[in-house]
């Protein structure tokens, strides 16, 4: 074959004819496909896909057709000659396809990855987040992975995930110094190499129930966190499978630091929801009912729809007995949202701790305007102090406003009045005035309290129209004779139908009724006389 063209090439030559048939090859052919030889079938001589490529491709003189003999990667080119046949050349493409493969293991780990943190970050919830971490590293990691979470007192939660298998949290209280590398890892330490971690040094605890077969090899890595670790994973090979690569290792930490941020903000979520709780149910205006004889009834509804608290409060403080006053407050703070919830839990509490006063209404607001100055805050406050107890079958009112609205009185035949209090604002003075009007409530009678927001709310036809006084006083001359509860759902509806879905303020709503003799006992003092006659 010396004086065929492209005999002393140093790269491997093949001609074949139309039939499938060895014509002729050169020396690199030969070291490349030592059964090779001319007339030889090119498929059981050569390479199946260079068979292949020669019967699709070949006789079209396309190209070129890549494939692999032994762990080497070729690039075939071929070329028709004059007499019909097919040269293939044949171009060593091993470095350019373990570059290419290089980028597409790239490719899928940056989707991963990217993929991960989308869905870890679709949830705040922490369980749940564990839940995806340890379901996703066990697809794509390992045949199993667990993930421990820092422990809570001596216990340790743990979730559990097998490819292809569902998700299993418990709790268990187990030592993780008993794992190799476990106890550092949750501690935040760089983790260990895999080939020193021992299998059968596990304890049986980290094993997901249903793993079958001898764990073959472990890898534990770190989850970091915001500055303090969020747990580790475990990660479990079957005997059958090959050890964790120094490169797969390297990956696994890199999804595990996506993990342990997304665990992280999580964990701090729930820690900052359940602060948020904590003081939100502080705020939060009480439930009202039946006090000494008296029907109190309130409703609330905040200015913007993702807050509970606003600046608009009130409270009902039970008298010592049913011979001694109850004291209602409603208030109005100027301002939205959270700082204006502030302000308005300052207030509370500030009545709270003057109650032994609260018979003197001016004395009371004085105080509390005094404290409000004090703080050094800019918001101010109006105020309703309504002192309510039972007189036979009335109920005598003492109301003082305090730069707010007078309250109404709803008579049983419809008429409705207004409370003759008027006073300034508290927190805005250094002195305040107030006057304090006495009003009685015969059976079925209402007094009703509540903030601007009621007669501010913005609707009707073109959206401009303020509810106002007029329509507020005509929806209540409906209500004589009504319970306090169904005055307030009155107000509260027909307010919220005028706004709609337009902005407003916050609405608060309170009613103190006289009730009818011989009505329905109420529950709460009901239970209280059956536990008084047991």
């Amino acid at each position: 074959m010396t004086g065929t063209p492209g005999s002393a090439a140093p790269y491997p030559l093949v001609t074949a004819d139309a039939d499938g048939r060895v014509v002729e090859l050169n020396e690199a052919a030969v070291r490349l496909f030592p059964r090779a030889a001319p007339g030889a079938n090119l498929a059981a001589t050569t390479a199946g896909w260079l068979a292949e490529a020669h019967r699709t491709l070949g006789g079209d003189g396309t190209g070129p057709v890549r494939g692999e003999v032994g762990e080497l990667g070729l690039a075939a080119y071929p070329t028709r000659s004059p007499d019909g046949n097919v040269v293939w050349w044949l171009a060593d493409d091993t470095e350019r396809r373990r570059a290419e493969t290089a980028l597409e293991k790239e490719r899928k780990r940056t989707a991963l990855l990217a993929e991960a943190s989308n869905a870890l970050l679709s949830t705040l919830n922490f369980e749940r987040c564990m839940e995806v971490a340890v379901r996703l590293a066990a697809e794509h990691l390992a045949d199993a992975a667990v993930l421990v979470a820092p422990a809570v007192g001596k216990r340790l939660p743990v979730a559990y995930a097998m490819r292809g298998g569902a998700v299993h949290r418990r709790t268990v209280q187990a030592d993780p110094a008993e794992v190799p590398g476990l106890n550092e890892a949750l501690q935040g330490f760089p983790p260990i190499p895999s080939r020193w971690i021992d299998p059968r040094d596990l304890s049986p605890w980290v094993i997901p129930e249903g793993f079958d077969g001898p764990v073959g090899a472990v890898a534990i890595t770190p989850l970091p966190g915001h500055g303090i670790p969020a747990g580790a994973f475990v990660l479990l090979r079957r005997n059958d499978r090959s050890a964790f690569s120094d490169d797969e290792e390297h990956f696994a930490r890199l999804f595990a630091a996506r993990a342990g941020a997304a665990l992280s903000a999580a964990r701090v979520y729930a820690d900052q929801a359940a602060i948020t709780e904590i003081l939100m149910r502080e705020l939060l205006p009480p439930q009202l009912h039946h006090v000494h004889g008296v029907d109190f009834a309130g409703g609330y509804r905040a200015s913007v729809r993702s807050e509970l608290v606003g600046g608009d409060f009130y409270d009902v403080h039970p008298g010592a007995d049913e011979g001694e006053e109850s004291l209602v407050v409603l208030g109005d703070v100027c301002g939205k949202g959270l700082e204006a919830a502030v302000t308005t839990g300052r207030i509370r509490t500030t009545l709270q701790a003057l109650l032994p006063m609260a018979d003197d209404h001016l004395r009371t607001l004085s105080l509390l305007n005094g404290a409000l100055l004090n703080t050094g805050s800019s918001r101010f406050a109006t105020l309703v102090l309504a002192s309510a107890v039972r007189a036979g079958d009335r109920v005598r009112l003492r109301l003082t406003a305090a730069g707010h609205p007078p309250p109404l009185i709803v008579r049983s035949g419809g008429a409705v009045e207004e409370a003759a209090t008027r006073g300034c604002l508290i927190g805005a003075f250094p002195d305040i005035f107030a006057s304090t009007a006495e009003v009685e409530l015969a059976p079925g009678e209402t007094c009703v309290l509540y903030t601007d927001g009621i007669t501010e709310a913005r609707g009707g036809p073109l959206g401009d129209a303020m509810f106002g006084d007029e329509r507020l006083k005509d929806a209540l001359s409906e209500c004589g004779g009504m319970p306090a509860g169904a005055v307030v759902e009155r107000v509260q509806m027909l307010a919220a139908q005028w706004a709609g879905s337009r902005d407003h303020d916050d609405m608060a709503v309170v009613a103190i009724t006289a009730p009818h003799p011989g009505g329905p006992e109420p529950a709460e003092r009901r239970s209280r006389h059956e536990e008084t006659r047991r």
